[in-house]
């Protein structure tokens, strides 16, 4: 593998992390600032941040298995 495919496998695995950060942050806010009339909402960002940790994993495990 060379270093331009090796620091693009680690950009994509960063990227998902901030992703997947980025949904549990909406998910924190929403319960701490407006559960009570938006609470409709939770289902669909909580599968939302779900499919991001995935994606953050897989990309992570890609990673991972390259650099082992």
């Amino acid at each position: 593998m060379t270093d331009d495919e090796l620091k693009k496998l680690q950009k994509e695995a960063r990227k998902a992390k901030r992703i997947a950060t980025e949904c549990a942050s909406a998910v924190h806010d929403l319960v701490e600032d407006s559960l009570w009339t938006d609470y409709a909402t939770l289902p669909d960002l909580a599968q939302k941040t779900v499919d991001a940790c995935l994606a953050w994993k897989s990309a992570q495990e890609k990673l991972d298995s390259v650099q082992s």
